[in-house]
């Protein structure tokens, strides 16, 4: 016979991975913050760039910004970060979030 499945024990468990990866997802905006220099900038002038990358529908900046980011992370330029932890490349969130598009900050 079966055993019954312990759904809080999962859900729990689901609750505690989801935490991680936000953890992670978080730790790894701040180390492109800090890879790309724009930890210089004020947080408002941070903000602002951010909302306005988001908010640029102009798919040829988007395609120019993508280019520029691809560069930035094959050229090794990173300035700070052990290479143990520059996964960056490899966490990349979805097009069209704030990760992708803010290594090409002040690109355009």
């Amino acid at each position: 016979m079966r055993k019954p499945r312990d759904f809080d024990a999962e859900l729990k468990a689901l609750e505690e991975k989801a935490r991680e990866l936000k953890t992670r997802k978080v730790q790894q905006l701040g180390e492109l913050v800090i890879a790309t220099g724009a930890d210089q900038l004020s947080t408002d002038e941070l903000a602002g760039a951010l909302v306005a990358i988001t908010e640029t529908k102009d798919t040829s900046k988007r395609e120019a910004w993508a280019k520029r980011g691809v560069m930035f992370f094959e050229s090794g330029s990173r300035r700070t970060a052990p290479a143990s932890q520059r996964n960056l490349r490899g966490a990349q969130a979805q097009p069209g979030s704030a990760q992708s598009p803010a290594s090409g900050t002040g690109s355009q």
